[in-house]
């Protein structure tokens, strides 16, 4: 019965992500440089712009991951470099969790590098996810995710648990071997209990040596939206004056 109960779980949230990911989809216009984000979420996504291609939309997307290149070239959406584009017009990602501010933890899909520089190359940043993602305070669910190069990553580990956090190094499918990112990198996955500055920590993140980068993204996100059992929900950063 508890096997069964969890089942049922499992197909709302995916049912749930799905709505969220075809919401964020949708607001992609014709002519659109689309980022393609990473994780369950985001495929529902690009699986709806697949849908929309067929359908007569013109785009060119531009992926956070090579799963999610894989995904896109099975769903026939055009695809450009980055460096080609330049400027993104709208990325459609998921996160890990979301606080009031829109600030993220993103990253336990092993994108995370990809994942921000298109980011940062974005003129609207979309983050679809379902409500179990939204916290009142970072890190009080998820880890953070840092990406570190390989050598010396025990040092950098060291580190990382300086600022107050417990580093796990990730391993590969239930493996003693390391997680290889698309970078060739490990990924540490640093929980804190609880972030009071966001962007504090991830500048004292980035400063470390070995570091490639963090999970956090503090002030990136312009749109996020969120499926509930009451509907979605639409939030928007307050544009600054």
């Amino acid at each position: 019965m508890a096997a069964r109960e969890k089942d049922k779980d499992v197909a709302a949230q995916d049912r749930l992500k799905k709505e969220t990911g075809r919401a964020g989809a949708d607001m992609v216009k014709d002519g659109d440089i689309v980022g393609l984000g990473t994780g369950s979420t985001a495929r529902f996504a690009i699986e709806r712009l697949g849908e929309r291609v067929a359908e007569g939309l013109r785009i060119r997307g531009i992926p956070t991951s090579f799963e999610s290149e894989r995904l896109a070239r099975k769903c026939r959406i055009p695809l450009m470099a980055l460096d080609e584009a330049g400027t993104i017009d709208i990325t459609i990602d998921g996160a890990d969790e979301v606080d009031p501010r829109l600030d993220l933890i993103k990253g336990m899909g092993g994108a995370l590098l990809r994942e921000k520089i298109v980011a940062s190359a974005t003129r609207k940043q979309v983050i679809v996810v379902d409500g179990s993602k939204i916290v009142e305070r970072l890190g009080t669910k998820a880890p953070v995710p840092v990406e570190v190069v390989p050598f010396g990553h025990a040092i950098s580990a060291r580190r990382l648990a300086a600022l107050g956090c417990v580093p796990a190094l990730r391993k590969a499918n239930d493996s003693n071997s390391p997680f290889i990112t698309d970078n060739a990198n490990f990924i540490y996955d640093c929980r804190f209990d609880g972030i009071a500055d966001g962007g504090k920590l991830e500048s004292e993140i980035d400063a470390i040596p070995g570091v490639v980068e963090s999970g956090l993204f503090i002030g990136m996100t312009h749109v996020v939206i969120t499926a509930t059992e009451k509907g979605l929900q639409i939030k928007r950063r307050p544009v600054s004056k």
